[in-house]
Order: structure tokens, then sequence, then C-alpha cells
């Protein structure tokens, strides 16, 4: 009897999980198709495939669905690179940034949500504070990875040095819509090592 239960457990948690998955990559799909005015509570709960009841259980409306699926996309598709080189690694991750928010459904959710932040400052300071600490965490980790193999001054301020790497991606895409290539990213990466590393010097061996 109590293997049976433990059983049923695990499967329904299971069902539950597949459920809330399909929820949330229904919500991305109709951001892509439908921009966020089109996005409704009913239209993600038909698209999933699951009750309305079910997606309210879980969310209270569908910004918060769209956040959710906006940082689980972000954790999956935005893990820093580690090559054991920042020479390596800032390019890798600029380009790889850049592309997930120019040219993927992820980055239309980005973009989405920032412009809803801007007519509802409840939901604008509940969202920075979900998806702005995390992002901005992997957004530092190549600088901090290479602070700490010694590639890097140890005083060196990596939250400024970050904002001015991915700052200029973040205003193309938000404001001026200009092309964040490959070239162009490779460009930023090649501009801060040649400052930090040629015109600082690297950090004193450990």
């Amino acid at each position: 009897m109590a293997d049976t239960e433990r059983r049923h457990h695990g499967n329904r948690h299971g069902r539950s999980e597949a459920a809330r998955q399909a929820v949330l990559q229904a919500a991305d799909d109709l951001l892509a198709e439908k921009g966020f005015a089109g996005v409704t509570m009913e239209g993600i709960a038909a698209r999933a495939g699951v009750a309305k009841q079910t997606v309210y259980r879980w969310w209270s409306g569908k910004t918060a669905v769209l956040v959710d699926a906006l940082v689980e996309d972000l954790a999956e598709d935005l893990t820093p690179p580690d090559h054991g080189l920042l020479a390596l690694d800032l390019p890798a991750y600029l380009a790889q940034l850049a592309h997930v928010l120019s040219a993927t459904d992820t980055g239309a959710v980005f973009k989405a949500l920032i412009a809803q932040a801007q007519h509802d400052p409840a939901f604008g300071a509940g969202f920075r504070a979900r998806y702005l600490d995390e992002q901005r965490r992997r957004d530092r980790l190549p600088l901090e990875r290479a602070v700490a193999r010694g590639e890097l001054p140890a005083g060196i301020d990596v939250a400024a040095e970050t904002d001015r790497l991915v700052g200029p991606l973040y205003y193309r895409v938000l404001v001026t819509d200009e092309p964040i290539g490959r070239d162009y990213t490779d460009r930023l990466a090649h501009d801060f090592l040649d400052r930090v590393l040629h015109e600082r010097g690297p950090a004193a061996p450990r």
C-alpha cells in the first residue's frame, strides 16, 4: 500500500511539472506569435492543453507566467561559458547574450516585459527584483572568474565593467534596434581586453 501511494504521488508531481512546462512554452509561443496584448490566460491554457483553473492555480496572470518563462529560458540559454581564459569566455558570452536578446522567443518575452514594466510600476519593481538580479549575476560571471584566475586585477570594479560591456547590447535591443551581430560583440570584447589587460596590465601572479 505504501509503495503504491508513493508511486502515485511521484506520478502526480511528474504530471504537474509536465503541465507547468507546457504552460510556460505556450506563453512563449503565443507572445512570439501575437505580441503581449494578444496573450491571455485563456489562450495560454488552450495552447498548453490544460484547464484555465490549472494556470490560475500557479500564476495570478499572464505577466507572472511570462516572467517565469523568461527566468527559466535565460537560466537554460545564457549559461556563461567557462573555457578557462577570458579572451575566449568574454566574446562567446557577449555573442550568446546578443543572440538571445535579438533573435529568439526568449528575447521577445524580455522586450515585452520591459515594455510592460514602463506602464506598471508595481510589476516593474517585482520584475527587476526577480529577473535583473539573476541576470546581472550571469553577466558578471565571466569577469568574476577571470579575477579569481588572476587574469584581471583584484581591485577591478566588476559591476561597472560589466555594465560597460553589456549595456550597449541592451541599448541597441531596446532603444535603437541596431544590429548586434558577432562583429559588434567581438569588438566590444576586444576593446575591453585591450584596455584592461594591456593598459592596466595583468594582475600580479598568485
